[in-house]
């Protein structure tokens, strides 16, 4: 597993790199940079759960969870927030979304998206806190 985060922290760093190179043909400029910064950060966060997976001390459920978790909910997310970026949607990312809106649907399926991903996330991130701790 530690492998495979490594690699899938890479190739996300490498996809948001290149996202980075059409920010300006989005519809929010402004988000598709949020997008980018945020891909760059997922990706970051893959490569050093990778370095750290050793470390943990998980059961092999646990382990198996944290990794799609972690998987999961950094893909998700980071495509959520090009999402945003494409559609020009604004009620969940107001500051970046500023100026911009959507349709009702776009809008929804935004959101729902962002808030759907984030949740792994964030229970990966407890997870870790604690096979750290251990």
């Amino acid at each position: 597993m530690k492998r495979r985060l490594f690699f899938h922290g890479f190739l996300l760093f490498l996809l948001f790199l290149v996202e980075g190179m059409f920010v300006q043909s989005m519809r929010n400029p402004r988000m598709a940079l949020s997008a980018h910064v945020g891909g760059l950060m997922s990706g970051l966060f893959l490569g050093v759960l990778g370095a750290a997976w050793n470390e943990l001390r998980l059961s092999a459920r646990a382990e198996t969870a944290t990794y799609w978790l972690a998987l999961v909910g950094n893909y998700g997310s980071s495509l959520s927030l090009v999402l945003a970026a494409v559609l020009g949607t604004r009620s969940s990312t107001p500051i970046a979304g500023a100026g911009y809106g959507a349709s009702a649907t776009a809008e929804a399926i935004v959101t729902v998206s962002l808030i759907v991903f984030a949740v792994p996330v964030l229970v990966c991130c407890v997870v870790l806190l604690r096979g750290l701790r251990s």
